[in-house]
């Protein structure tokens, strides 16, 4: 079965979608390694660095900007890697408006999609102002993780816009259709869950917290170590010292991400059992999508343990971002086939 749709059936604007998803996978593990690396202050202004269009280079450039921003000694390395995030973020929000204009032109046509583009065009206005505050605001966790979450909702809803564009719909009979409407609850609960997860993933990055605990599936050495719960989720801190390597005691940074282990065992035994209901359908289309979610989720939970033994390599740290991304993208295509399904007709025998 083909992945995508022949081209004749496609609505104007699919390929254009399709870049715009994959651009959008790159830019948020591009920010990802970014942060992973302590490059998010690279350039300390915004949307320049130091100053200049492009990073700067060369001895005399490198004088002046350290002349401008004396607290901030120029990385050459780090500045070149925030602006090219920059500069791709630019390019994914210049085609997202193209999506948009796309839209309007087809706003009489009931069959294309119209509010969605254009939301996707509002999040990304947000997303700019929270990559800018990202800057300014010197890593505040609460902003971080805000446009961390909105990229990876831009990313969702652009595959979604994908999905919708190539307009390729499952013909399922009359038994799979009802089987498929009593299960929406649980693939939007899925997503939620998801949603949630991811949320505290990034708290957990962005306050520094994955090494809060070196040891699985205990922590350090407890299966309850000592835990500052209020601090480590208190959303109302103030703005302006540095977090850059974060700012939270051990006791905080130890809360969060215990917090995350919990979010992580519900999610995979929720989404355990809305696999289990997927295979109980008798569709092959819906089963495949069943052991799809169930090895995602199993190189998910691999990572994840990897992080921890391996103290949070690179390599391993930008997977696990990777793989948490196809999840929440596969439980989109999941939703997308499930809510756009039509029931085949049958012939009635004589």
């Amino acid at each position: 079965m083909p992945v995508f749709n022949t081209p004749k059936f496609q609505k104007p604007g699919f390929r254009l979608a399709l870049v715009a998803s994959i651009l959008a996978i790159i830019v948020v593990l591009l920010g990802t390694f970014t942060r992973l690396v302590d490059a998010g202050l690279g350039c300390p202004d915004w949307p320049g660095c130091y100053g200049k269009l492009l990073w700067v280079n060369g001895a005399d450039e490198i004088s002046q900007a350290e002349a401008l921003y004396p607290e901030s000694p120029v990385e050459v390395d780090k500045s070149w890697l925030e602006m090219i995030h920059r500069f791709l973020a630019g390019a994914l929000g210049l085609i997202i408006v193209s999506l948009a204009v796309i839209s309007w032109r087809q706003r009489d046509n009931e069959n294309m999609p119209f509010r969605l583009p254009t939301f996707i065009l509002f999040l990304v206005t947000w997303q700019i102002l929270f990559g800018m505050w990202t800057v300014t605001l010197k890593l505040w966790p609460q902003v971080v993780t805000a446009h961390m979450l909105a990229g990876v909702v831009t990313c969702s809803l652009l595959w979604l816009l994908t999905l919708r564009l190539d307009d390729q719909r499952w013909k399922v009979p009359t038994e799979v259709m009802g089987r498929l409407t009593q299960i929406k609850p649980w693939i939007i609960g899925a997503i939620v869950i998801i949603g949630v997860q991811i949320l505290l993933g990034g708290w957990t990055s962005s306050n520094y917290a994955a090494f809060a605990c070196l040891d699985f599936p205990t922590c350090q050495n407890q299966w309850w170590p000592e835990m500052d719960l209020k601090n480590g989720f208190n959303l109302l801190q103030s703005t302006g010292p540095n977090y850059l390597g974060g700012v939270l005691e051990s006791d905080a940074r130890v809360a969060i991400h215990v917090i995350h282990r919990l979010g992580a065992l519900v999610t995979s035994i929720y989404l355990l059992i809305l696999c289990g209901l997927l295979l109980t359908i008798s569709d092959r289309r819906v089963r495949r999508m069943a052991l799809i979610i169930f090895t995602v989720l199993f190189m998910q939970l691999a990572f994840a343990v990897g992080n921890v033994a391996l103290m949070a390599p690179l390599i391993t740290a930008i997977t696990h971002t990777t793989v948490s991304a196809v999840l929440l993208l596969t439980l989109v295509t999941l939703a997308t086939k499930v809510w756009t399904a039509k029931q085949e007709y049958q012939r009635l025998e004589s």
